[in-house]
């Protein structure tokens, strides 16, 4: 195999190396989206992305629940870690496992380590992930929210989002139940994070000011926002 000499990544071709070099460590990403600010190393990611999120065509449905997506390999990660739950990699920090070992990378880097190297101009908050960051400027600040409901006034984002919303809004579908009191959860990570923090009472996030400490990054921002900077959300 060849070896990256730049991270640990080993490709069973030379021409599979240089791609990853030069779209990972160099960041070219010369095939840019006409229909979005969008660019990738490929030209089939762009195809896949076009076919995915612009023409919403996802041909591959799950035989258990309701998701889809444009790619076999992203539907069998799917059976393999939402329904058999395989999840082989795991943080040697805290409780957090995952399917790839580049989320763990991620993970540790973004949660552990504080690595957020992407900022955005707009509003200065930073991001692990520059699709994250995209996402983020698409959806707060040009408020590109394509996704609508039928019964409410709610718009998002992405479509997932969409069907969760409805799902627990409207259907009051929450599938995910705690086994430790009589809450549920429409999401499976909204359950761990309610276990997380009240049951097993950790809370991660410190702040850097004052000795205050929290269960979720949102509730941090909100602190830091209305105790240190003093911007009140609410006014009478």
């Amino acid at each position: 195999p060849f070896k990256c000499e730049i991270c640990n990544n080993s490709c069973s071709l030379k021409g599979n190396l240089n791609q990853h070099i030069a779209s990972i460590h160099e960041g070219k990403k010369p095939f840019n989206c006409v229909a979005c600010d969008c660019s990738f190393s490929t030209k089939d990611n762009m195809n896949r992305h076009v076919k995915m999120v612009h023409e919403g065509k996802k041909p591959f449905k799950c035989e258990i629940c309701d998701y889809s997506c444009s790619r076999k390999e992203t539907m069998n990660r799917h059976i393999a870690e939402v329904h058999e739950e395989k999840k082989q990699f795991r943080c040697e920090i805290c409780d957090y496992t995952c399917f790839q070992k580049s989320n763990l990378r991620q993970h540790v880097a973004s949660v552990h380590e504080k690595k957020k190297t992407y900022k955005c101009e707009l509003c200065k908050q930073r991001f692990s992930q520059k699709s994250s960051m995209k996402q983020h400027i698409a959806a707060v600040h040009e408020e590109k929210k394509q996704f609508k409901c039928e019964i409410c006034d709610y718009t998002c984002f992405q479509k997932s989002d969409l069907k969760i919303h409805v799902a627990s809004v409207h259907e009051k579908k929450k599938a995910y139940k705690c086994e430790f009191c009589e809450h549920s959860f429409s999401r499976k990570t909204n359950m761990k994070q309610h276990i997380s923090s009240v049951h097993e009472k950790n809370k991660p996030f410190k702040c850097e000011i004052c000795e205050y400490t929290c269960s979720r990054k949102s509730l941090m921002n909100k602190h830091v926002s209305s105790i240190h900077e003093k911007k009140m959300t609410f006014k009478c």
